[in-house]
C-alpha cells in the first residue's frame, strides 16, 4: 500500500476557554489514502469539525501531527476545497461569478476555469442559472454553488463539513447524489463530516465512528458497496452497516436503547 495522503498521528486538541480547558479530541490516529472518500460520524461535540479544521490548517492541533502528502500541516492549506454547512455567497455576484471567486482570488487562468465552472454547474443541475443572483436561489441551489466553488480550482482534497445540515430531507438526498457523482468523476480525496449515519454509509469508502466528547475513534468500518449508490435501492448489507453504527452509539448511550 502507498503512503497515506492524509495521516493523523496521535492528534490531540485542547481549547482554552475562560472557564478552563476543553478537550475536543483525544489520541486520533487515522490514515486516508489518495482518492479515498472517508466519512466521520459522531454526536455533537465529539470533535468532528475540529478534525476537519485541523486538516485545513484553520485550527492548530495541540499535540501529535497531521500530514498531507507527506508535509506537516502547520498553516492554512491552499490546495483544498471546503464546503461548509452554510453556503455563503456574495450577494452582488451572480452564480457563475460566485463559483469563479476562487479563480479571481488565486489569479488563475480565467478562460479554462470558466469552462470548468460551467461544466460543474451543468453536472449539479444549475445550467440556466449562471446569471441568477443568490437571492433568486433555493437553499439547495446555493449549496450546489458552494460545491462547484470548492472544486473549480481542481484541488486534490475536498473537505465537507456537514454540507446537508441546513437542507430539507429531499434536497439532502439530491445533493448527496450530486456529491457522489462528482466524486466518482473527479476522484478527489474527500473527508466528509456528518451526523447522519445513512449519508455516511451512502457516500463513504470508510466510516470513522467517533465517541461522545471528548472525541476518540471508536471504530473504522469499511463500506463494501458498489457505486453508484442510491438511497431508494439499498441492499440489505446497507442496513447492516447502518445498524452496526447505531449499535456502537447505543452501547455508549448516544442513542436510546430499544
Amino acid at each position: 500500500m502507498t503512503d497515506p495522503f492524509i495521516r493523523f498521528q496521535n492528534v490531540n486538541k485542547v481549547y482554552q476557554t475562560k472557564s478552563g480547558t476543553v478537550q475536543a479530541c483525544v489520541d486520533v490516529s487515522l490514515d486516508i489514502q489518495e482518492c479515498e472518500f472517508v466519512a466521520v460520524v459522531g454526536p455533537s461535540g465529539c470533535g468532528k469539525t475540529t478534525l476537519l479544521k485541523m486538516v485545513a490548517g484553520l485550527t492548530p492541533y495541540s499535540s501529535g501531527s497531521i500530514t498531507i502528502d507527506g508535509k506537516r500541516v502547520t498553516e492554512p492549506q491552499t490546495e483544498v476545497g471546503i464546503v461548509f454547512q452554510d453556503a455563503i455567497m456574495l450577494d452582488w455576484r451572480d452564480v457563475l461569478s460566485n463559483v469563479m471567486l476562487q479563480i479571481d482570488i488565486r489569479r488563475m487562468d480565467q478562460a479554462s476555469h470558466r469552462a470548468l465552472a460551467l461544466e460543474l454547474l451543468q453536472k449539479t443541475g444549475l445550467t440556466g442559472f449562471e446569471h441568477k443572483r443568490p437571492y433568486e436561489l433555493s437553499g439547495g441551489m446555493r449549496q450546489r454553488v458552494s460545491i462547484c466553488r470548492a472544486l473549480v480550482h481542481d484541488p486534490p482534497l475536498l473537505l465537507l463539513d456537514e454540507p446537508f445540515g441546513a437542507l430539507d430531507a429531499l434536497t439532502r438526498e439530491q445533493i448527496s447524489m450530486d456529491i457522489q457523482h462528482l466524486w466518482m468523476d473527479k476522484r478527489k480525496t474527500a473527508l466528509f463530516i456528518t451526523h447522519s449515519i445513512p449519508e455516511a454509509v451512502l457516500l463513504a469508502d470508510r466510516v470513522v465512528v467517533m465517541s461522545p466528547h471528548p472525541g476518540r475513534i471508536v471504530e473504522i468500518i469499511n463500506i463494501d458497496l458498489p457505486r453508484p449508490r442510491r438511497l431508494d435501492r439499498v441492499p440489505q448489507v446497507f442496513n447492516e452497516y447502518t445498524g452496526r453504527i447505531r449499535d456502537i452509539f447505543k452501547a455508549r448511550g448516544v442513542l436510546a436503547m430499544d
